[in-house]
């Protein structure tokens, strides 16, 4: 595959709403969604695996960073997908392919949602590439995963059971669409419910990026790397009932002057939907730290 750079299209009327779409050697794609007036690439790294980073454009309006901001695909993911060139088997790099799209822009600030923080933090090469970190909804292990068990248990969907049980006889991304639809309710707070159904019904699901994160990721995660000096935003939803956040504070190596933790209130795994204020304004203490006034 062809680098990035030889990829590039600046036009926007060549990518519909991107500003410019390009991929790394690996099959990384990039597609930035705006241009700000100040420094920094953000690359946005979405949760999942298998939402596909249009799950993130939200965000992206919520926190109106002051550079570029890039949506992030790893190969395979969302609707990076039966494009020419792209890796015969694309889930090979998984997730060390980040540190290719690091590489490929300068000044490079990196956010990653839920399941995209921890692929952050598996990539050892990430701490002497970025600028900055987000770490959105996420976790520094899989210790956050009984804990979910034990809600989902207390506090059953009755849509949930039949959807997956479905989806475990035809996995596909059809079925995958219809489990995440039916368990919502546990994504999401009630006033933002509705919007958080809208944005799900819409993305390009990808359940052979979830079946790789099953049998690669998931169960055995744990960070490789922690944020020795790198200004760090760890921010998340204070009802969010599918990673719990009292994790961080149990981990050594998450806590420091460089380290920014900010709890948004009354929101939960989709913080931007339910609190786009405050999330905006915890981007925007990390994005200070980064850009100090004379």
């Amino acid at each position: 595959m062809p680098g990035a750079r030889e990829r590039t299209t600046r036009r926007a009327v060549a990518v519909g709403a991107f500003l410019q779409e390009r991929w790394t050697a690996s099959g990384v794609r990039l597609r930035q969604v705006t241009s700000g007036e100040g420094r920094g690439n953000w690359l946005f790294v979405p949760g999942g695996p298998g939402l596909g980073s249009e799950s993130l454009l939200g965000l992206v309006r919520a926190a109106q960073v002051p550079g570029a901001a890039w949506l992030v695909d790893l190969p395979g993911d969302g609707s990076n997908r039966g494009l020419p060139g792209l890796p015969a088997e694309p889930y090979a790099h998984w997730p060390g392919a980040l540190a290719e799209a690091a590489r490929e822009l300068d000044d490079v600030v990196m956010a990653g949602h839920s399941t995209g923080g921890m692929f952050l933090l598996s990539v050892p090469e990430l701490e002497g590439l970025l600028t900055g970190m987000v770490l959105l909804s996420s976790a520094p292990h899989a210790g956050w995963r009984p804990g979910f068990a034990r809600y989902a248990e207390d506090h059953p969907l009755p849509e949930v059971a039949g959807a997956a049980e479905r989806y475990a006889r035809q996995p596909d991304d059809d079925h995958l669409r219809a489990l995440t639809l039916a368990a919502a309710p546990w994504n999401f707070g009630p006033s933002a419910l509705a919007d958080g159904r809208d944005l799900l019904s819409g993305l390009s699901y990808c359940h052979d990026a979830v079946a790789w994160a099953d049998a690669h990721f998931d169960d055995d995660y744990r960070a490789r790397w922690q944020p020795a000096a790198l200004p760090t935003l760890i921010v998340s939803g204070a009802r969010d009932h599918i990673v719990d956040q009292r994790i961080w504070h149990e981990e050594p190596g998450f806590h420091g002057p460089h380290v920014l933790h900010r709890r948004i209130p009354d929101a939960g795994h989709f913080p931007w939907l339910e609190n786009p204020t405050a999330v905006r304004a915890a981007f925007a203490d990390l994005a200070a730290r980064l850009n100090p006034r004379d």
